[in-house]
């Protein structure tokens, strides 16, 4: 039997930003279910970020991890994973409220028409974010696999977790293949499997809950697309942004009660999702080039969950990321690591009060 100080449970963004942060203090194995890490929400979203998205408390890790994500030690990428877009939510009447402290300004609607052409004129005003941003998803991902790796983590693939046991301090767990790993500490990073690992670990599920998402791409009768600013709405029934010079990603902003699973995308969602996107711009449809669905989870409260679970000893939640994990990764792995190691935060995060994110608000 393999004996580890920590095993994490899950190899999405979460997972892997959290053991790199970890594996150069303790020993740590990483267990994925699928092939390869990152198969099912990190490798399918469409991520951005926006400081605004999620509500003035996911903020402060958005706005922590802006630094890194931007301009990251040389040895995880010597030009960063950010590329400036800007957002424009866009609305009929009201501005939308956004938390404080976010840099905005009011686009009116002579302007607007300059920033998207062919936009309906129903569409009045728009407040804009400039910061707004791509991140390469897959380079971040990668790197963190990387620093973990070169760190001493271990990862395991098609490797699922199949019971969990606490005794005598220590974690006694089977994987699928018969296999068993001793460690002191399990950490809960399974996504949309959250609360079933929790379960098969005698911990009491905190109602960690899929959301499915569907993502289009669309090939449209204009172009120079590319640099087109993220365009929402103030209600976030959908968003679009510039993919190539004549596409865009455009999603209805869905989030459909789903089980854990493969997520693949439903065509009445796509229907929808069109239809939403001619609501908005007079942009002439010419195909339908892409499409998938991709399962993001989120709490009963619609925030993180980080921390030891009060009646479990040794079992760290790190779940209910919803769509912002990626966008809160390098705050919230830091946020985790201070955490579970009883360790004073980093600078980046030490102005974060992790209450907020603790299991324990749900007993």
């Amino acid at each position: 039997m393999s004996g580890f100080d920590i095993l994490i449970v899950g190899g999405g963004i979460a997972g892997a930003s959290l053991g790199a942060e970890l594996a150069p203090k303790r020993s740590v194995v990483l267990v994925e279910a699928e092939s390869h890490c990152g198969f099912h929400s990190t490798g399918r979203s469409a991520a951005f970020w926006l400081e605004s998205y999620g509500g003035p408390v996911v903020a402060q890790l958005s706005t922590a991890s802006r630094r890194f994500l931007e301009s990251p030690p040389s040895e995880f990428s010597e030009s960063g994973f950010l590329r400036t877009r800007g957002d424009l939510h866009i609305t009929r009447d009201e501005l939308p409220e956004l938390p404080a402290g976010i840099d905005t300004r009011v686009i009116e609607r002579a302007e607007l028409e300059g920033m998207v052409p062919g936009i309906r004129t129903e569409w009045t005003r728009a407040l804009f974010e400039p910061n707004c941003a791509d991140i390469d998803v897959a380079g971040l991902h990668a790197a963190y696999l990387r620093a973990f790796r070169r760190a001493g983590g271990e990862v395991r693939t098609d490797a699922r977790l199949e019971t969990a046991e606490h005794r005598n301090g220590q974690w006694q767990v089977r994987l699928q293949d018969g296999s068993q790993i001793a460690a002191s500490c399990i950490v809960n990073a399974a996504g949309a499997w959250a609360d079933e690992v929790a379960s098969a670990a005698g911990a009491q599920p905190l109602g960690i809950e899929p959301k499915r998402r569907t993502m289009v791409q669309l090939r449209v009768g204009r172009s120079g697309l590319r640099d087109l600013p993220l365009v929402d709405d103030a209600d976030g029934t959908f968003y679009f942004k510039g993919e190539g010079d004549n596409t865009v990603w455009l999603s209805p902003h869905d989030e459909i009660d789903s089980h854990p699973c493969d997520a693949a995308p439903e065509e009445i969602d796509i229907a929808i999702a069109i239809d939403r996107f001619e609501r908005v711009v007079d942009w002439p449809i010419e195909a339908v080039e892409r499409k998938w669905a991709g399962l993001r989870s989120f709490a009963p409260d619609r925030i993180p969950v980080y921390g030891l679970d009060p009646d479990v000893p040794g079992f760290f939640w790190c779940a209910g990321q919803g769509g912002f994990g990626i966008q809160t990764a390098p705050a919230a792995a830091k946020m985790g690591a201070a955490m579970l190691l009883g360790r004073a935060p980093e600078p980046m995060v030490e102005h974060i009060e992790p209450t907020p994110f603790s299991p324990a608000r749900f007993r």
